[in-house]
């Protein structure tokens, strides 16, 4: 018996809080990269990677502010508004406002490469949503966005946990009312959290009634600490989730060698220890690790997309590849018993 996703364009449907169902293509599109995160992508090549996704079956995708600070904005909504509107879902985020800077005064320098000379303010308050909101609906072209995320309230954007209590505790007060008041008049279908950390997720879903999550990097392949208490609440409170960076920075694509990237920063020698361990039992299946990785987080029923990054048309294929393999369920069933996959994460049957 396999477990095989028949197409990466499967449909996952989730209706939210305010009773709009929205479809979700179970691989979606992470537009990050096309904000020249790490190296510039110029417009032609930026094109043709859409292209791409929308051919293979791609029809969620996902932008921000924060990406090349519009640039990721302005690309996609420039592709997207020769496509049918209801074909697709669309989410942007909320929380930073872009001020015109000198060009060295730009946030960025050294990871967003040839972009808008902006400066960060952020801003979760009402006020500031709702600016940021209507400014990206500027950028992007749009008549409507499906999805508005609350972006970065973490410990990993803003320093510390004080900070990061702060902006959440900001956005708790000030920013969600925004973000209910556009889902409650219908400008959007559904509202949540875009962050990289598990536990300010689980804050926000005690405390409020958004709809989805968009988390980073925290339930993989080799992370599932979110099984403690966050992913359990989601389905008690029918809230989905989206993940972002399923290959954990990079190191569950490439492999355990030298200089793979865990988390955004050099992997330690114990997470390329127990990459290596993962990838021997993929082997064993003839299974590649990144297939395995792109596959896993889709086995919780909580999960609605899984939107790696691209940057290329061969690397949508690849992810598109991936996505389409036939896994062996003894696979996952030989990972826990190693104890490499929690014993409560759910795998095939």
């Amino acid at each position: 018996m396999s477990q095989v996703f028949a197409s990466p364009s499967d449909p996952r449907r989730f209706t939210s809080h305010s009773g709009k169902e929205l479809t979700f293509s179970s691989l979606g599109f992470g537009s990050a990269p096309l904000g020249n995160l790490y190296r510039v992508v110029s417009n032609e090549q930026a094109r043709h990677t859409l292209e791409e996704a929308w051919r293979r079956g791609l029809r969620y995708y996902d932008t921000a502010p924060l990406y090349g600070y519009g640039l990721a904005e302005t690309r996609v909504g420039s592709f997207l508004r020769e496509q049918p509107r209801d074909s697709y879902v669309l989410s942007t985020k909320v929380g930073r406002l872009l001020r015109r800077c000198a060009p060295e005064q730009r946030d960025g320098i050294g990871k967003f490469f040839d972009v808008p000379s902006r400066e960060v303010i952020y801003d979760y308050s009402y006020d500031g949503v709702m600016r940021s909101f209507e400014i990206s609906f500027e950028r992007l072209g749009a008549d409507r966005i499906d999805i508005a995320l609350c972006h970065d309230i973490d410990i990993f954007s803003h320093g510390s946990a004080e900070a990061s209590a702060q902006r959440t505790r900001e956005f708790l007060d000030g920013g969600v009312r925004a973000l209910s008041d556009l889902r409650s008049q219908g400008v959007v279908s559904a509202i949540g959290i875009g962050v990289n950390e598990w536990q300010v997720c689980e804050t926000v879903a005690r405390h409020s009634d958004v709809d989805l999550f968009l988390l980073a990097g925290r339930y993989t392949l080799l992370e599932q600490e979110a099984l403690d208490s966050f992913l359990p609440l989601c389905e008690q409170k029918n809230m989905g989730v989206i993940i972002g960076g399923p290959f954990n920075s990079g190191i569950l694509a490439t492999g355990p060698k030298p200089g793979a990237y865990f988390n955004y920063e050099p992997a330690s020698p114990q997470i390329l220890e127990r990459v290596g361990a993962i990838e021997r039992v993929c082997q064993s299946h003839g299974v590649a690790l990144r297939d395995a990785a792109l596959q896993f987080p889709l086995m919780h029923p909580a999960v609605v997309s899984v939107i790696p990054g691209a940057i290329t048309p061969a690397e949508v294929g690849g992810n598109v590849d991936s996505m389409s393999t036939a896994i062996p369920a003894q696979l996952w069933r030989d990972l826990r018993s190693e104890g490499l996959l929690r014993a409560d994460a759910p795998i095939a049957a």
